[in-house]
């Protein structure tokens, strides 16, 4: 493998680890979501608020199922990395156009999480505003 080849495995594989980092604080701060909204939820009895509620929560959840899977992905992607490095594997546009895939992902993640929780935060905040 060249040094350009190895260089930019060492890239992807700090990429990766980055990646695993981000998603570990991503779950943690959707835990805190979802355990903000339970404690809100224990003190209405509002039938809008609790559909709303419900809406939160799912979103909470479904952000919890594409992260495992994300997580997975990175996880293979790092074994993947590994193999080639090892030569047990060769470099391939699979390894690349995969490393891209994941990007791509994770860079909607970022975005979604990010609208979802700023989107939360406001209505908890009009609850004490109303």
């Amino acid at each position: 493998m060249t040094d350009i080849g190895t260089a930019k495995l060492d890239e992807y594989r700090y990429e990766c680890r980055s990646w695993q980092r981000l998603l570990d604080f991503f779950k943690q701060e959707n835990a805190f979501l979802k355990t903000r909204l339970s404690e809100v939820v224990d003190g209405t009895s509002d039938r809008d608020f609790l559909a709303l509620a419900e809406h939160f929560q799912n979103q909470f959840i479904i952000k919890d199922e594409f992260m495992d899977e994300l997580k997975h992905d990175v996880n293979e992607m790092e074994n993947s990395i590994k193999a080639v490095r090892n030569k047990q594997k060769p470099f391939s546009e699979k390894v690349e156009s995969k490393q891209n895939k994941l990007r791509n992902e994770i860079d909607y993640l970022e975005k979604s999480f990010l609208q979802l929780k700023n989107e939360f935060n406001r209505y908890q905040l009009s609850l004490v505003d109303g």
